[in-house]
């Protein structure tokens, strides 16, 4: 009996989130090892249909750098880099647009609908959700490399609104067609901003922001935009970290009201964080 109360007691600790966050847009950013792994891929649903269950808006954003990865290697093509943005010539343009628009959008969509949650997978060009522009690189041509330029959220707002979880791919096209493969983290920065989204949360492969790379216990739990830029510019947040930091001041200077930053090799880190008094990773906000 004392486990059933045990239970009990759990599910009435996240009676005052619920209420918070029910009717409040949240978008996810799925990336890292819990798309690669199976069973956390499965976790990472489990909680986003439990969120829509209990009255959120989930909006997905997803990446898929390792399935592009290895498409390009069956194609007998060697994927390469510069300065960490994927060198994009019209043949990756093509599998990078099949892999994400396609096999992993899909993929994703289809893993709600197995827990009769309608959802939908859509990529940036579909209703011209996001509109790119080509990222100019000084001393190199990077291909068809693209940046937000603006959103348009009706086609997502259209979804939402007949109870549909957006399942987005970080494709898009310009003005005139030509099409752009964009940072899935900066998609997600900007969909949510445009959105004026409740949270935003990234699913990464570390536990937040540390303030000293080599100590886990270093946890910083709560950031101002203030604070963060001066993480920064301190070089306490430095490498690849800094995109995504940059990313994240930009959400909560467009609206978003807060951000997080979690590890998602954690089993069930999304309601980890959202639906405890302390969560697990790192939350930005404004002040």
């Amino acid at each position: 009996m004392q486990s059933l109360i045990d239970q009990a007691n759990i599910l009435i600790e996240s009676l005052p989130y619920i209420k918070d966050f029910f009717g409040k847009t949240i978008v996810v950013k799925y990336g890292g090892s819990a798309m690669t792994d199976s069973t956390l891929k499965e976790k990472v649903i489990e909680d986003i249909v439990l969120m829509k269950l209990v009255g959120m808006k989930p909006v997905v954003v997803h990446g898929g750098g390792p399935a592009i990865d290895s498409m390009l290697k069956k194609t007998g093509k060697k994927p390469s880099f510069h300065n960490g943005l994927r060198i994009t010539d019209p043949e990756t343009m093509e599998v990078t647009e099949m892999v994400l628009s396609g096999k992993v959008n899909k993929e994703i969509a289809g893993l709600f609908q197995k827990h009769n949650i309608p959802s939908a997978g859509i990529s940036g060009k579909d209703g011209n959700t996001i509109l790119a522009k080509k990222i100019e690189v000084t001393g190199a041509d990077i291909g068809s490399v693209g940046e937000v330029e603006k959103v348009n959220t009706r086609l997502i707002s259209v979804l939402m609104e007949n109870n549909f979880i957006p399942v987005i791919a970080p494709v898009s096209s310009d003005i005139v067609g030509n099409t752009y493969n964009i940072n899935a983290d900066a998609a997600a920065s900007a969909i949510a901003g445009a959105l004026k989204a409740e949270k935003l949360i990234y699913l990464t492969d570390t536990s937040g922001i540390l303030s000293d790379i080599n100590n886990q216990e270093t946890l910083i739990s709560k950031l101002t935009l203030e604070a963060a830029e001066n993480l920064i510019e301190t070089g306490v947040i430095s490498g690849g970290m800094i995109p995504k930091i940059g990313c994240s001041i930009n959400a909560v200077k467009d609206g978003v009201k807060a951000v997080h930053i979690i590890d998602g090799r954690l089993e069930h880190s999304l309601l980890l964080e959202i639906f405890t008094k302390t969560g697990i990773g790192t939350l930005i906000k404004k002040d």
